[in-house]
């Protein structure tokens, strides 16, 4: 079984050490940074700082989608925060060495062009992306600037990339991709949950086309197999008001979250309707699973992110994206929510606590 990996830190600095202090104006974007770093600091940082420029400070870039800026690097976004651990781990300090440029669509995608145009103008190095429709408006953007995408779902299929292997342009980073089979394996875990139920809703990411792409169709034929029948309830970024009315008036048993990074970001929002509705959930992240989702089966977010960072690194030391492969994710977890499920009334089948990689009690 496979067990979350632990944040590194850097040895001697304490984590208070690294405040950072953002303003942030209305259009989410960040005007002015003040950085308290440890005196002596330099003293800690890894032998991965030696192999950068002397005096050289780097400018990253990193793009959300719908997560605001004042909030990327908070408690709630332990995949961004692996991120800046995962550079910090590799020497690279905010206030010393590194200027980290975040910028938020929040939810507005027609906005992500010209943000990705203001960064290019910012003279960023890499600029860093979560999900497809970032790295897509990116690529209309600039042929030029190294992006990084982490958490892509297909990007072959996608055209930012020529091949896994070979991206060939601008673009590489890490996929979420699997093949669909994991979201037929995900539906089947719920099923196991929940031997009787025969009516389940798929909340799906309308502008991600979820239950048109190759996951959707994957969970709707394993629906049939099954004898359970799929609801859909397709929500937009932050507006889940419709999609959760179409998921009452159903009566739904159970809940399936899509695949979408926008669902990620708005995890609160559907784990709190599901606690409101008594309705058990089934997600593909494990951090939903840590708010009172019921369980979870996927990749681990934090360190696809963390591994992000290495990209930034390599393509920082001279290495080109068009060399540098695509990863795709090798660790999957199975995550049980022991509290959640006796609030519902739900006695967890043994064969899946034997199997659960982490049972939150």
């Amino acid at each position: 079984m496979c067990a979350p990996i632990a944040t590194q830190k850097i040895a001697g600095v304490r984590e208070e050490d690294y405040v950072r202090l953002i303003a942030v104006d209305e259009e989410g974007r960040v005007r002015r940074r003040e950085f308290i770093t440890l005196i002596g600091g330099a003293a800690a940082l890894p032998f991965a700082a030696r192999g950068q420029q002397a005096g050289k400070v780097y400018r990253v870039g990193f793009i959300a989608a719908g997560t605001p800026v004042s909030e990327m690097t908070g408690p709630d976004q332990p995949a961004i925060r692996a991120f800046v651990q995962g550079l910090r781990v590799l020497g690279y300090v905010e206030g010393k060495n590194l200027i980290l440029e975040f910028r938020s669509a929040r939810g507005q995608f027609e906005r992500l062009g010209d943000i990705v145009a203001e960064l290019v103008h910012l003279k960023a190095d890499v600029i860093v992306t979560s999900g497809n429709a970032v790295p897509r408006a990116a690529k209309a953007v600039t042929t030029t600037v190294p992006i990084v995408a982490a958490a892509v779902n297909d990007p072959v299929g996608d055209g930012l990339v020529k091949s896994l292997g070979r991206p060939g342009g601008n673009i590489t980073g890490l996929t979420i991709r699997v093949g669909p089979e994991i979201e037929a394996k995900r539906l089947e875990l719920l099923k196991e949950m929940l031997p009787g139920v025969s009516r389940v809703a798929y909340l799906g990411s309308k502008e991600n086309q979820d239950w048109e792409a190759p996951w959707g169709k994957s969970v709707r034929t394993a629906a049939q197999v099954m004898g359970v029948t799929l609801v859909l309830a397709e929500h937009t970024p932050g507006q889940y008001t419709d999609a959760f009315t179409v998921i009452s008036r159903a009566r739904a048993e159970a809940l399936f979250v899509g695949p979408s990074p926008v669902a990620y970001g708005d995890r609160a929002l559907t784990v709190g309707f599901a606690t409101r509705t008594h309705m058990p959930c089934i997600f593909l992240w494990r951090e939903a699973v840590d708010l009172g989702g019921l369980m979870s089966y996927g990749m681990n977010l934090p360190d696809i992110f963390r591994r992000a960072a290495d990209y930034v690194d390599k393509i920082l030391k001279g290495s080109k994206p068009a060399d540098l492969p695509v990863e795709q994710p090798t660790k999957f977890e199975l995550i049980i929510n022991l509290k959640t499920a006796k609030a519902l009334g739900l006695t967890v089948p043994p064969s899946l606590l034997a199997r659960a990689d982490e049972v939150i009690e």
